[in-house]
């Protein structure tokens, strides 16, 4: 198999020299390279939305182009109003939050003390049983009137 190549190398409407390899290999294709004619890079990168238009002048009393200033302005007026109202319902969401949060805020301090109490209650209550509770083995005899005298 023999490995013969051959380069052709063009300049297209960009400044960019295109370099065509024909290899003669086992029926592998190579990719055409680009290289730039100057060493600087051969100038600057256009945008892709602007490279299929064209650099002519615009007729502004044309009307294409009074169409094309009525969509645009209807566009902007329509994304301000969209970013107002969006601006709108975060600040009213936020001041709901900001309710919701101050209720729940009061509700906490409201259970807060009402634990508190109840802890109160059930401490007080658990020292009255203690100190009524005896010891066990420490039972108290009761004497009976009755069988005092016999």
């Amino acid at each position: 198999m023999s490995k013969t190549s051959q380069q052709n190398t063009a300049t297209d409407a960009n400044g960019v020299s295109v370099i065509h390899t024909q290899a003669h290999t086992s029926g592998l294709q190579q990719v055409p390279q680009l290289v730039p004619i100057s060493p600087g890079g051969g100038g600057k990168a256009v945008p892709p939305s602007k490279q299929g238009k064209k650099n002519s002048f615009v007729d502004r009393n044309s009307d294409e182009y009074r169409q094309r200033r009525e969509r645009n302005n209807m566009a902007v007026k329509k994304s301000r109003l969209k970013s107002k109202q969006k601006a709108q319902d975060t600040l009213q969401r936020v001041n709901q939050l900001k309710e919701e949060n101050e209720r729940l805020e009061a509700k906490i301090k409201l259970l807060t003390k009402e634990l508190s109490v109840l802890k109160d209650l059930f401490l007080e209550h658990a020292h009255n049983l203690a100190d009524n509770v005896q010891p066990v083995g420490t039972e108290t005899t009761t004497t009976n009137p009755e069988n005092n005298g016999q």
